[in-house]
């Protein structure tokens, strides 16, 4: 690339050579679109295959899954904004590079032409005619120089807007050198025009045109006079300012050639009014009146080189007084908007809120500074240049903007702040609520478990459906424990599974006959939450001890009543219903007694133990109670051995 460069630069001109930079530059960014625009399907394809997935993956997956589907829609949104960014700054770069470079080579080839006029244009004549022609010409010329001024103008201020934006060091070497040849050229010609103008009033006042020469100088004099008036606004923004201030070295420089013309009048003047006493009372009008608006005009262009000075100052100030501002707003906002996550520490989160405090304190020493910005930009507003009128409002508007901007994001910023610690708060008052009633539901639970399970029916039932409230209403505040455990960040001590360590309970009485499996009970091995909080770790604890009490008591109880279901039943217990049901049951499945006995005595000895009885019946899936089975076993076993055997097995024959 850098050879490519060199090349460019030995075959075109310095200007031409930065206009075919931009294009290349800017056909490079093309270039990067389209690899950009060619990635829009995959990700796309990427966006669809993710969203398939989750549908079939675990929930810990769909999580991670999700986030980084975020995590790269988000990263091709930056990208694709950024360039869209950058392609809109390199066509506005390349437009007012061309612009520039157009307005700065006419403008060379017209001032290069001029100069060559004025060169080849050197001879005088020594007609008086000739002279007032010759001088009308070169009046036409400068009317055509004054016309380019603007141009002038207009074509300096873009090029140091552009030195101003560019970032590449040979950039801004360029565009010194482009606008520094400009303005040496422009002083040159504007030099030369005034040397013409003195040499053909010179020599008209040589031919013998004293009154000729004196006109055209009074006439220059009366024409320049209204230009350096008090009344003739000089302040403004820094640029139109310091090009005041050129044009005035220009005219100062004018002003120094002309001495030597005046000069010349005043002893053509003298020589007129020793020679000739008819003709010396004009004359002496004419040259009291030539001194006088000499010295007028040398006045007023002291008088306005001291005010565009002040002008200067004050501009300068301006724009110092801005761009601090400026900066200071855009360093401010930049902190409010990319601050990160609040912390879950009460101390942590007011050391934020009195840091603020004192960010809003100097915000409103800065909202000092801007109103003397405003007020500078006012002052210089009443006073201001016609050209200069738009900047000056236009910064005025940026940086009020600017400082609302920012304010607004500090006010969100503190109702953020100040809504985490209301926040934070109410979990600490929920967490200390949840500890105290967590406290007294493990003593309450303790002290009913010391207590003897009443042995009526009626009662146990009453005490399982108090029970029963005390479970609801621990269920109903499980989304205050999720809550104040999740607004604290959670550190696992090991990996485990994704699933929630607080428990939940559940209603009714299914499968209370059934021992606990290992996922319900958590085990001592399991990872515990880990939080930066001791209170949380604590409710955490207290929380699964109590859910685990809760289990425990609503066991008992329904046990208890199981036991005294079973009793009352047993009471009325009658071996030969027992015994009728039991052989239906066995036609029904259309199986023979004796095939169940000689499946249960696996050593084939004619005889099985009680319990081999009484799990085999039980194990059979037939409606009865372990307490029914222990009656049976007792009435089989007549001889009380603890055998049961093939004969009296056969007792259940009618």
């Amino acid at each position: 690339m850098k050879n490519f460069i060199l090349i460019l630069g030995a075959l075109f001109s310095t200007h031409l050579l930065y206009i075919i930079l931009l294009v290349i530059f800017s056909l490079f960014s093309k270039v990067f679109a389209t690899e950009v625009n060619s990635h829009r399907d995959q990700i796309i394809e990427l966006d669809k295959t993710g969203t398939h997935l989750k549908y079939f993956s675990q929930k810990q997956d769909v999580v991670l899954i999700k986030n980084l589907l975020i995590s790269v829609q988000s990263r091709w949104e930056k990208v694709v904004q950024r360039l869209v960014e950058r392609g809109r700054a390199l066509d506005d770069a390349r437009k007012r590079a061309k612009q520039f470079h157009e307005a700065w080579h006419k403008l060379m080839e017209w001032l290069e032409e001029s100069e060559k006029s004025l060169d080849s244009d050197l001879e005088i004549a020594n007609d008086p005619d000739k002279i007032k022609m010759q001088l009308a010409q070169h009046k036409e010329f400068q009317k055509s120089l004054g016309a380019k001024h603007s141009v002038y103008d207009t074509t300096n201020r873009t090029g140091r807007s552009l030195k101003e934006k560019t970032t590449l060091a040979d950039d801004n070497l360029k565009l010194d050198d482009m606008l520094s040849e400009l303005r040496d050229k422009w002083d040159t010609i504007c030099g030369k025009s005034v040397e013409r103008q003195n040499k053909l009033e010179e020599a008209l006042l040589f031919s013998g045109q004293f009154t000729d020469a004196l006109q055209a100088l009074i006439d220059w004099l009366y024409k320049i006079e209204p230009q350096l008036a008090e009344d003739q606004p000089v302040h403004g923004d820094i640029d139109l300012v310091m090009n005041l201030i050129d044009n005035h070295k220009v005219f100062q420089k004018e002003l120094g050639k002309r001495t030597s013309s005046v000069q010349a009048l005043k002893r053509s003047a003298r020589e007129l009014i020793e020679g000739s006493r008819d003709d010396s009372s004009w004359v002496k009008v004419q040259m009291q009146e030539l001194s006088t608006r000499w010295e007028t005009v040398c006045a007023l262009s002291v008088s306005k080189q001291t005010r565009l000075e002040q002008a200067l100052r004050q501009a300068e100030e301006f724009h110092s007084v801005v761009h601090v501002l400026l900066e200071w707003l855009a360093e401010a906002e930049q902190a409010l908007r990319f601050h990160g996550v609040l912390p879950d520490d009460e101390e942590a989160l007011r050391t934020l809120i009195d840091q603020h405090r004192e960010f809003m304190k100097k915000l409103e020493e800065k909202k000092a500074e801007l109103n003397k910005a405003t007020g500078m930009g006012e002052a210089i507003l009443a006073i201001c240049h016609p050209d200069s009128i738009t900047t000056v409002k236009h910064w005025i508007t940026i940086i009020r903007a600017r400082f609302e901007e920012v304010l607004a994001w500090a006010k969100q910023h503190q109702q953020r702040l100040s809504g985490a610690l209301a926040g934070l708060i109410a979990n600490q008052e929920l967490l200390e609520a949840l500890l105290s009633w967590l406290q007294w539901a493990e003593t309450t639970l303790t002290e009913k478990d010391k207590e003897v399970i009443p042995q009526e029916i009626e009662e146990v039932k009453a005490l399982i459906a108090e029970h029963q409230t005390f479970m609801e209403e621990m269920t109903r505040k499980q989304p205050d424990v999720d809550k104040v455990t999740k607004t604290y960040k959670r550190k696992a001590l090991e990996p485990t599974p994704v699933q929630s360590h607080i428990p939940v309970l559940d209603k009714g009485r299914a499968g209370r006959k059934r021992s606990p499996t290992p996922g319900v009970y958590p085990s001592a091995t399991q990872a515990q939450i880990e939080t930066k909080n001791p209170r949380v770790n604590l409710l955490v604890s207290k929380w699964q001890q109590v859910w685990l009490l809760a289990l425990e008591r609503r066991r008992k109880l329904n046990d208890a009543l199981d036991r005294l279901e079973e009793l009352r039943e047993f009471a009325n217990f009658d071996f030969d219903i027992w015994r009728k049901k039991y052989m239906r049951w066995m036609n029904h499945k259309k199986s023979r007694v004796m095939d169940f006995f000689r499946r249960i005595d696996k050593d084939q000895d004619g005889k099985i133990t009680r319990q081999e009885f009484i799990d085999g019946i039980l194990s059979s899936k037939f409606p009865t109670s372990r307490l029914e089975m222990s009656a049976v076993a007792d009435i089989f076993d007549r001889d009380g051995d603890g055998y049961i055997d093939y004969y009296e097995f056969k007792g259940l024959y009618p």
